[in-house]
């Protein structure tokens, strides 16, 4: 009898919690991921919004007028960040506002002041990073072409495209005191720039001029578009052993690499995108027809010659980890017609090195090294329609000549098949007067 008075009172229990459940589980819907941190960088074409989730979400995105914005919908996530906190400053966002959306979405609205294009995707969480949507509202006015400077039909510049790695989202390898590697190879690939530009005959290019991510793709994209001669682009790695130290030099192996520490920088290297964020629509495949076997061995060979004039004079301000170029798959040296060298700078996780890497010093030294190895094989290897080359068939052609007893300015230029005029052009000869001994150049007929 107990037993049937009771159990309607059971009923009504199990009834409630039921319904208690379900509302629990609703609540762990509503609240399945939040958007702990927003972020906002600036490229030359392109504004990047970043919003770092606690766990994968799904999102639509649209693309609104009157007045212009975009809208972002983020299913069951929650805002856990302060909108106003943003540094929208030379961006097209004018603002940033957020709004619950069916009570259990998140709607994120960009508002633009000019026209953008969107795109925008996820990204899973890395040993670095957590989940994130990616959004990236490119600029509509087309940015201008870089091309190579042409002073006549032979005489163009060297160009040379320089790229500081990583930035932005990726902040590359971390030393001692936060000190962060996208800042220090920034700082001297600005050096180096800086060099290139007061030598006559050089055209450089920078890949990358400020605090933003530019995929590996992007890169060797852009120097390829800059028509560049050549490619360096510049780190300063870590290992996990900090006593692991020196300088060194690397060119793409397309098949494995030379040593350990060479594939291990490499892999490192080659997960860039995966911290600063590339759509898969941008990834190559597995360097599908980019090796063309002639332009690649070509390219390789001028990287390996030119490595080695790097390493000569890094050697004389640092220690070498490897008195050799090394060989690896480095992911942004795969271009096929642009020869490409990665510059390690020094080891940022060596507390000595890390100190040296944030000597202003330092970073001029190693940037005038760096230089210095690339004028050096240039002044010997000039592509054939540049200024230095035409310089060079200039030194080459010309012929030093010490006058002798019995000569004279029209005996020696008949020699030599020149005229009378273009020996005193050179010289600087008021007349045709010249003495023994005298050092006169013979230009070239």
């Amino acid at each position: 009898m107990l037993n049937r008075v009771l159990h309607p009172n059971l009923r009504f229990m199990q009834a409630m919690l039921l319904v208690l459940c379900s509302q629990v589980l609703y609540c762990s819907e509503v609240f399945a991921a939040k958007v702990n941190d927003i972020r906002v960088w600036r490229a030359p074409d392109h504004t990047r919004v970043v919003l770092d989730l606690s766990s994968p979400a799904s999102y639509k995105i649209m693309q609104l007028s009157s007045p212009d914005r975009i809208v972002i919908d983020i299913n069951n996530t929650a805002l856990k960040t302060d909108l106003k906190k943003l540094d929208l400053q030379n961006s097209p966002i004018t603002k940033v506002r957020s709004a619950v959306k069916d009570k259990k979405d998140l709607r994120v609205v960009l508002d633009v002041n000019s026209k953008v294009t969107p795109r925008s995707f996820l990204l899973k969480a890395s040993k670095q990073l957590g989940d994130r949507l990616v959004v990236d509202l490119y600029d509509k006015k087309q940015t201008k072409q870089v091309v190579k400077h042409i002073n006549d039909s032979k005489k163009r510049d060297i160009v040379i495209a320089i790229d500081a790695g990583h930035g932005g989202e990726d902040p590359g390898a971390s030393g001692p005191n936060r000190l962060r590697e996208k800042n220090v190879v920034l700082a001297m690939a600005k050096e180096l720039n800086y060099l290139l530009k007061k030598e006559k005959g050089y055209k450089p290019v920078m890949l990358r001029t400020g605090d933003y991510y530019i995929g590996l793709k992007t890169r060797r994209d852009l120097a390829r578009k800059a028509q560049a001669d050549l490619m360096v682009s510049i780190h300063a790695d870590a290992f996990h052993d900090p006593r692991a130290n020196g300088t060194s030099v690397y060119a793409l192996s397309r098949r494995g690499a030379t040593s350990a520490m060479a594939q291990a920088l490499a892999d490192d290297a080659n997960t860039s995108d995966l911290v600063g964020g590339v759509s898969l629509s941008d990834k190559d495949d597995v360097l599908a027809g980019v090796l063309a076997d002639l332009s690649m061995g070509a390219s390789m060979d001028i990287s390996m010659q030119l490595g080695k004039g790097v390493i000569g004079e890094m050697g004389k301000i640092s220690r070498l980890h490897s008195k050799k170029v090394e060989l690896a798959n480095f992911s942004v040296l795969r271009s096929a017609d642009v020869p490409s060298i990665l510059v390690e700078t020094g080891f940022i996780s060596n507390p000595a090195e890390s100190k040296k890497l944030k000597s202003k010093a330092y970073q001029r030294k190693m940037s005038r090294a760096i230089f210095n190895g690339i004028v050096k094989y240039f002044s010997h290897s000039p592509p054939p329609d540049t200024y230095l080359a035409w310089q060079k068939r200039q030194r080459d052609k010309t012929i030093n000549y010490v006058v002798a007893r019995g000569d004279t300015l029209s005996g020696i230029a008949k020699r030599f098949q020149v005229s009378v005029n273009a020996i005193q052009r050179e010289n600087d000869l008021a007349t045709s007067v010249i003495k023994v001994g005298q050092r006169i150049v013979i230009p070239s007929s």
